[in-house]
């Protein structure tokens, strides 16, 4: 299984590294849109416990 895993690693940084070379402006597009995912992601657990905080 650990070997699997080693594989399956090697493949996806492989598959990016890929992607960056060939197409890098779609490339930091990707970049940009995982970033706003998790900053997005981030405000809304903040909005949550601001609104659980104020009762």
């Amino acid at each position: 299984m650990k070997l699997v895993k080693r594989i399956v690693v090697v493949l996806v940084i492989a598959f990016a590294a890929f992607y960056l070379i060939t197409r890098p402006q779609d490339a930091a597009n990707a970049v940009q849109g995982a970033i706003g995912a998790v900053w997005g992601a981030g405000a809304a657990v903040v909005d949550f416990f601001m609104a659980l905080a104020a009762g």
